[in-house]
């Protein structure tokens, strides 16, 4: 409510700790803390909230990325997150929805692990205030099948193939994926996962992928409000408290923006 800071889903639930390498957050099992997620400047008009992003103009630098594989694989590299510093003590998913329960009808439904992500009903309990874009550093079959497997407690919404802009939906909108690495951000966003890796723009972000993410995203804000901004339409790397970087310095946001725009029309 407003005048507190609220900790979701019990009045003093004790959220895990997450430890971040690189690009990658691993839930780390030995450290707990009752506060907000580190890097969430709460804003004392609305201290329920935290402070918006602020844009620049330059993301921060990215260094090469490891790929993850075997036991090092828990979880994406860059845009595929882990789970946020609730998620690993959030309330699972209790119901599957069905492929007719898809948000956005352009979308084949391929769903997520219930275990990945947390069971909502939004924007009754959270509003929907930020469309998150995240590079998987994966391969679009490899990206569903982490999100697919229990053990890697990591989701988002949507994920766009590079080669023809083939959208999957794997979390309703109204659930919370754990895709940010911020809890806040979490309950009040939507993650899109775009196939590639932030090394190699040129290969991975092609015309299609573009398109039908920009089209997604306008769907996105037209349904749930969100202006057609850059403050609320971000990178993972503007996610406070994250330490990544994608999705990086050739993700071209100006012609994004200018295709979400077009898509709004």
């Amino acid at each position: 409510m407003p005048g507190s800071w609220q900790v979701p889903f019990a009045p003093a639930i004790i959220q895990r700790a997450s430890t971040c390498h690189a690009h990658t957050c691993q839930p780390s099992v030995s450290a707990f803390r009752l506060h907000p997620p580190p890097g969430d400047t709460m804003d004392m008009a609305h201290p329920s909230r935290p402070h918006r992003p602020q844009h620049t103009s330059a993301p921060p630098p990215t260094g090469r990325r490891t790929l993850l594989r075997g036991a090092a694989g828990f979880a994406l590299a860059a845009g595929i997150a882990g789970a946020s510093a609730g998620a690993a003590l959030a309330r699972p998913a209790s119901r599957k929805p069905s492929a007719r329960d898809v948000d956005y009808p352009e979308a084949e439904w391929v769903p997520a692990a219930g275990g990945n992500y947390t069971g909502g009903d939004r924007p009754s309990d959270y509003p929907v205030e930020f469309v998150v874009i995240h590079v998987t550093q994966e391969t679009y079959k490899n990206t569903l099948d982490i999100f697919q497997n229990p053990d890697k407690q990591v989701s988002a919404h949507y994920v766009t193939r590079s080669a023809d802009g083939h959208v999957a939906q794997l979390v309703r909108e109204k659930d919370i994926a754990w895709h940010a690495g911020n809890w806040d951000y979490n309950t009040r966003s939507i993650g899109i996962e775009h196939e590639g890796w932030i090394e190699e723009p040129d290969k991975w972000f092609t015309d299609a992928l573009y398109s039908a993410s920009a089209a997604l995203t306008a769907d996105i804000c037209a349904r749930h409000g969100i202006p057609v901004d850059r403050r609320y339409i971000i990178g993972h790397n503007e996610v406070p408290g994250a330490d990544h970087t994608d999705p990086g310095p050739g993700w071209d946001w100006a012609r994004y923006m200018e295709l979400v725009q077009a898509a709004s029309r």
